[in-house]
């Protein structure tokens, strides 16, 4: 047989049974408007930090909304706070004070 050099994907499933959501319940409460977001990608497209380095609002929202914080951490230093993502929301999510409570949720300078 020919080997094409394609192998099978690790999964990416995530057991949100075996998830603790204290953390996400905990952003909620400081910014509540953190719920409304439909994964539209408005944010991301207008992101400044975007034009440079790899970098995704909706990757962010939604490692932490699965509880994946392990990973969430290293995202978060590359957000620039420039409030973009914020001004073109068609939801209203106040995307820059969540981002800046994500990081102190997870004690992130």
């Amino acid at each position: 047989m020919i080997n094409f050099g394609y192998t099978i994907a690790t999964t990416r499933v995530v057991n949100i049974d075996n998830c603790d959501f204290e953390k996400l319940h905990e952003l909620e409460a400081l910014v509540p408007s953190f719920k409304r977001c439909m994964n539209c990608g408005a944010c991301t497209a207008t992101c400044s930090a975007q034009q440079f380095i790899p970098f995704n609002i909706r990757k962010i929202k939604s490692l932490f909304q699965e509880a994946q914080y392990d990973k969430l951490s290293k995202e978060l230093e590359k957000c620039m706070l420039c409030g973009k993502c914020t001004l073109v929301c068609p939801r209203g999510i106040s995307l820059r004070p969540a981002i800046m409570n994500m990081r102190k949720i997870l004690s992130v300078k």
